[in-house]
This record gives structure tokens, C-alpha cells and sequence, in this order.
């Protein structure tokens, strides 16, 4: 039961997006459609997952005054991957997230969990809480960008549903920050019910 309140909390309670206000860089940077926000909340998603099973194997032969820099190695080796895997297999996607694939090296999400948790919880209680937490970032990019496709550019995943005029100012920066400010309400008015 533990272990099921782990994994969901990072959608509804601890979202990290929504509640805790945490990676709010790459979520109003990438989000002009739900491919980009599905996209680089899978690839955080992956980088979570592998750091947190990482640093909770090997936690006890990290000597504290080098735990925050070994974490961030950790960290770096996923990022490299996953940069290398999207650019040779998806590099459309690549392409559209850009420098900030690179960045979820310092993402305070993924740091935060390795730090925060991994550190000092059981692998299988550390896999769970990066999965949740990984898929909550990725649900919530999701959303925003698929509201923000939607109201700006009449689509989402691609495909047209709106016709006529819509708010353009959605896939503008200034969008992000609106359709941001709605959803956190609205999921804040959710999360006190």
C-alpha cells in the first residue's frame, strides 16, 4: 500500500509541476505541443527512473562530501543517453527540445529525488518514487502542452480538432504562463476537495 501512495503522489499530491512548482524551466520552454511536453517528460522520466536506482544502489559507498557532485555525475550519464538515443532515433523531437534535453542534468526535480529519496530509501522504493514522480512531470508537460496546442493552434498530438480563430498568444511564451497559472488552480482547487 506504501508503495502505491509512492508511486501516485508524484501525479496528484507532490506533482511536481502543478503542486511543488519544481522543473518549471523546461515546462514553460518545450510545452508549445503535447509531442514536446510528452517527449521530454518521458526523457526526465527515464533520467529519474535510472539516477534514482543508481544512487540508491551505490548510497552508502558515497562519502557525504562529495554526495551532491557524484549525483549530478550519475545524473549526466542518463542525460547522455537519452541525448544520444533521441538524436539518433528521434531527431525531429531533437531537434524541437533542443538545449534543454542537455539541462535535465540540473533539473531540481531529478536532483531533488536523488537527494531527497534515493539517498536514503530501498531500491524498490526508489524506483517507485522516480517512476511516480517521472510520470507525474511528464502527465503534467503533457497537459500544458496539449492546452496549449489546442487553444493556439486548433490541434493536439498534430491533429487539427478547432477551426476558425484561435489565441495564438498559447504557443507564444506569454501562453505558457497562463495556461500554466489555470491548470495549477485548477488542480490546487482538486487537491484541497
Amino acid at each position: 500500500m506504501n508503495q502505491i501512495k509512492n508511486f501516485t503522489k508524484g501525479f496528484i499530491k507532490e506533482n511536481p509541476v502543478f503542486v511543488l512548482l519544481l522543473g518549471l524551466c523546461p515546462t514553460l520552454g518545450v510545452t508549445t505541443s503535447a509531442i514536446n511536453g510528452l517527449g521530454m517528460g518521458l526523457a526526465t522520466t527515464f533520467v529519474l527512473f535510472m539516477s534514482n536506482l543508481v544512487v540508491s544502489v551505490v548510497r552508502d559507498a558515497i562519502p557525504n562530501k562529495v554526495r551532491i557532485p557524484s549525483f549530478i555525475i550519475i545524473i549526466a550519464s542518463f542525460v547522455t543517453v537519452v541525448e544520444l538515443v533521441m538524436q539518433a532515433y528521434l531527431p525531429g523531437l531533437f531537434e524541437a527540445l533542443g538545449l534543454f534535453i542537455p539541462l535535465i542534468v540540473v533539473n531540481c526535480i531529478v536532483l531533488g529525488r536523488a537527494e531527497a529519496f534515493a539517498s536514503k530509501n530501498s531500491v524498490g522504493s526508489s524506483l517507485i518514487d522516480g517512476l511516480g514522480m517521472g510520470l507525474g512531470f511528464a502527465f503534467a508537460l503533457t497537459l500544458l502542452g496539449g492546452v496549449r496546442e489546442l487553444l493556439g493552434a486548433g490541434a493536439i498530438f498534430g491533429f487539427n480538432l478547432l477551426e476558425g480563430d484561435l489565441m495564438l498568444v498559447f504557443i507564444l511564451a506569454p501562453g505558457a504562463f497562463i495556461a500554466l497559472g489555470y491548470l495549477v488552480a485548477i488542480i490546487n482547487k482538486f487537491n484541497k476537495a
